[in-house]
């Protein structure tokens, strides 16, 4: 048995002699044990394997990353610099070693271009690639260039010797806005421009950091990525839709929808299938997790907002903001009235009362037409055996 699905630990005994002196940044063994079995929880793992997600984060060895910026905001960055478990500092100081970041470089220019080469030769074969943005192959991809060379061609020179590729955000996973209609510069996700390369995808506009944390945990501690989907996300994060999950759920379940900004199914908090969420087709993790570590509800549908599908392949950036999703679980129901409905209109209790009614006064005849038919039947068939006994 393996070490991710081995339960066979003593939790305590992992705790050291010292476990509340800082082990990893500001966080002690304990805190970071507990951190670990959280992020192994969320991925279907045991105890045992946070265990040894903690022992890759402390460890004094750091794995190499390039990280490669192509068309994009840098939104993925800056979601990066907000997290805190682990923070930013431990994450770059004492998880992994940031080689290059476009953004996050101290050298610029020549220079910084020079370091990246030397890494990429020295670590030929270990670094972690990371790619953050689309790439645009139009015109033989001139239109993303970094040091005079496009960015097709520095996500191929890297990737040849990385090992592994993570392509953070929903630009680098399939184009992004980018790649919205009409696409001008033909942008693509990485995958499109290795195929001979496996990619993880963590979609997201921005992604959750800590499905990127959690994937980075995993690929460190074990050597390999976790259990992917079909689009390779990492099914802890993306195996399961939004609308599972939302909080909003029972309204929809219930046809109770807002139909439109400030009304009052939109202060009451109910579904917002309506004015376009496509959580019924989009998966992700965000009602679970929540973004900033604010509370509860912070996410796009917790504050109001329709999901706009942005971790899913051809729906974020290309399906309309407000059309309807397409739902891959139960339709809304459609025999409840419109919330805000005004008086004489929809449904009214009299209404239903009376189809409820013909509708039981229909079933009643039915049953009675049903049951007379049997009546002749019988009849008949006792009618036929009085006969036959006669002529016998």
């Amino acid at each position: 048995m393996d070490a991710t699905s081995n339960t066979d630990l003593d939790f305590d005994a992992c705790l050291g002699s010292q476990p509340d002196e800082p082990a990893f940044g500001p966080l002690s063994r304990r805190k970071l044990l507990q951190f670990c079995a959280g992020v192994a929880a969320t991925m279907g793992l045991s105890s045992a394997a946070g265990v040894r997600m903690a022992e890759a984060a402390a460890s004094p060895s750091r794995p190499p990353v390039i990280w490669l910026h192509g068309q994009e905001c840098t939104g993925c960055t800056e979601s990066m610099l907000r997290a805190y478990h682990p923070t930013l500092e431990a994450l770059l100081l004492e998880t992994i070693s940031l080689d290059y970041h476009d953004t996050l470089c101290v050298g610029a220019g020549q220079q910084a271009l020079d370091y990246k080469h030397k890494m990429m030769e020295k670590n030929k074969g270990k670094y972690v690639l990371v790619t953050e943005g689309a790439t645009p192959m139009k015109d033989g991809g001139i239109y993303c260039k970094v040091g005079g060379r496009t960015q097709v061609e520095l996500i191929r020179e890297a990737a040849a010797g990385a090992a592994a590729i993570v392509a953070i955000g929903s630009c680098a996973s399939w184009g992004g806005v980018q790649s919205a209609d009409p696409n001008p510069t033909g942008a693509v996700g990485t995958h499109t421009v290795i195929p001979d390369k496996t990619v993880v995808n963590i979609p997201g506009c921005p992604p959750n950091p800590y499905n990127f944390l959690s994937t980075v945990l995993y690929l460190l501690t074990f050597g390999k990525a976790p259990e992917l989907d079909q689009e390779n996300r990492p099914k802890f994060a993306y195996g399961r839709l939004i609308h599972e999950n939302c909080e909003r759920r029972a309204h929809f379940d219930a046809g109770r929808f807002a139909m439109q900004f400030g009304d009052d199914g939109h202060r009451q908090g109910f579904c917002l299938y309506k004015i376009g969420c496509k959580g019924p087709e989009t998966y992700a993790n965000c009602p679970a997790l929540g973004f900033n570590e604010v509370g509860f509800a912070s996410w796009p549908v917790g504050t109001g907002h329709p999901c706009f599908g942005c971790t899913e392949k051809g729906t974020g950036f290309h399906k309309p903001l407000h059309s309807l999703a397409t739902v891959k679980t139960l339709s809304p129901p459609v025999a409840f009235p419109m919330v805000g409905t005004e008086g004489g209109q929809g449904v009214t209790a009299g209404a239903a009362l009376a189809v409820g009614v013909v509708g039981g006064l229909a079933v009643g005849a039915g049953a009675m037409l049903l049951k007379q038919m049997q009546d002749n039947k019988n009849d008949t068939d006792n009618n036929d055996s009085d006969k036959t006994t006669e002529r016998a």
